[in-house]
């Protein structure tokens, strides 16, 4: 399932992006690399949006909007995870993308807590 990350850009504009996830808890959760903007955007704004649309089905989505934590502790762990469970891939550095990207791009792990949910079933 694709799901797109919404944060707040510094001028107060959206930004929207493609990101993988997946579910610890009642929490949902995000890797992305500090540094980069929705990481930027998110420590400065810690409030989100998630919709993610069924693939087999355009007419099933559910959005949650939330707030989020910045984690650093195991995220290269967790991004492995995500990896394998997105494309099969046992590491995410050297297998999915460049091995030479570990050493310039830190991991952080954005734990999103929900205060929000709408699920939408046209079919």
């Amino acid at each position: 399932m694709d799901v797109a990350l919404v944060t707040v850009m510094p001028d107060g504009q959206p930004q929207a992006t493609v990101v993988w996830c997946d579910l610890e808890g009642p929490f949902v959760m995000v890797n992305t690399m500090k540094g980069f903007r929705k990481e930027r955007n998110m420590r400065a704004h810690p409030r989100v949006a998630l919709l993610a649309v069924d693939p087999t089905d355009p007419l099933r989505w559910i959005e949650v909007r939330g707030t989020v934590e910045i984690i650093e502790e195991d995220a290269e762990a967790h991004l492995d995870r995500l990896a394998a469970l997105y494309t099969g891939a046992g590491r995410y550095f050297g297998e999915v993308v460049p091995l030479e990207l570990e050493r310039a791009e830190v991991p952080v792990i954005c734990r999103i807590t929900p205060v929000r949910v709408r699920a939408e079933s046209f079919t």
